[in-house]
């Protein structure tokens, strides 16, 4: 097939659009470089350098060339940034999505296969199934979740067969690839930078909540892992209109339990600070990844923490300025 990668000179797309290649399909990579890295982009793939609120070169991308399948990635992700500047999240996250699957649509993409997120969820004791009820506490998640309502609508109007996983932590590294973000303010490639000494410490947001230790539960996901679901599901949707995952490894640590995990891996004391909590945080987030292993046969092959933050360890000691 030929396929279009929004988002990938960035973490997950590169990585997927490399496995793209690797499985036979034709790819071409669409990525403005604002966070994504030029030498992240797999050899092979077709690389055009524009912002999908450029509408000209957007439509110029999808008319040039006929492509079976859409696989977007491109969005800002940091949950803390969107609620402090939310406009600039709804533009690039909602509207610039938006202008992707009206074009797509136009020029008769079958398949769009979207990069979604647990931030959809609210927080729950219980590990989160598909039906889990929503209610986003950032602006981030409420921009996925508006992307994933278009999705719905556009597939209800003009038929468009689509996928949304909503992923939970990605993290972990592959051979050659992993977190390269500026300025990093993810968990577990924010503690291996200061295990490195190219950061101070970590910051603890919030000591009070309802878990065992009074920190954040999340469920991490190896990008491995990750990118097998987004394969299963673009090969799904062959047959199937419409399919949403949630993608984890339906294990929940704490932050205090992956600075320690940490501190065990690379032998480096991690000091850290506390804060009191940071606004759109939710106190646990776990998945059941029940639906996703029963009807696509998919597994998680990295879920224990010290295989996911050792890979991770690997690719930060050996690429110490990241993709520069």
């Amino acid at each position: 097939m030929k396929i279009l990668v929004t988002g990938g000179a960035g973490y997950i797309g590169s990585a997927t659009a490399e496995a793209l290649l690797n499985a036979g399909h034709a790819v071409t990579v669409y990525d403005s470089l604002v966070t994504g890295h030029r030498q992240a982009v797999p050899t092979g793939a077709h690389f055009i350098q524009a912002n999908l609120e450029d509408s000209h070169a957007l439509a110029e991308t999808l008319t040039l060339e006929r492509y079976d399948a859409v696989m977007h990635f491109a969005a800002f992700i940091e949950a803390g940034e969107s609620m402090k500047e939310p406009a600039r999240f709804f533009r690039n996250n909602f509207t610039n999505s938006l202008n992707l699957i009206e074009m797509a649509v136009k020029t008769g993409v079958q398949r769009f296969v979207f990069s979604s997120t647990a931030a959809v969820y609210q927080s729950s004791e219980s590990p989160l199934n598909e039906d889990s009820p929503l209610g986003p506490t950032n602006v981030y998640g409420e921009t996925k979740l508006m992307t994933e309502q278009a999705l719905r609508w556009f597939h209800q109007i003009h038929g468009m067969h689509y996928a949304v996983l909503r992923y939970f932590n990605a993290c972990g590294a592959l051979p050659g690839r992993g977190e390269a973000h500026q300025p990093e303010s993810h968990l577990i490639p924010r503690v291996l930078q200061i295990a490195q000494g190219q950061a101070k410490e970590a910051s603890i947001f919030g000591t009070d909540y309802p878990t065992p230790d009074g920190t954040c539960i999340r469920d991490y996901i190896h990008i491995g892992d990750l990118v097998s679901a987004h394969l299963l599901a673009l090969d799904a949707l062959k047959e199937q209109d419409k399919l949403i995952y949630n993608v984890g490894s339906g294990s929940g640590y704490s932050v205090r339990e992956v600075i320690d995990t940490a501190r065990k891996i690379t032998g480096k004391p991690i000091p850290v600070v506390e804060f009191p909590r940071r606004d759109g945080d939710s106190a646990r987030l776990v998945a059941s990844p029940e639906k996703i292993k029963k009807e696509l046969g998919w597994a998680p092959q990295h879920s224990s923490l010290d295989d996911i933050l050792s890979s991770a360890w690997d690719w930060h000691t050996s690429h110490p300025k990241g993709y520069e």
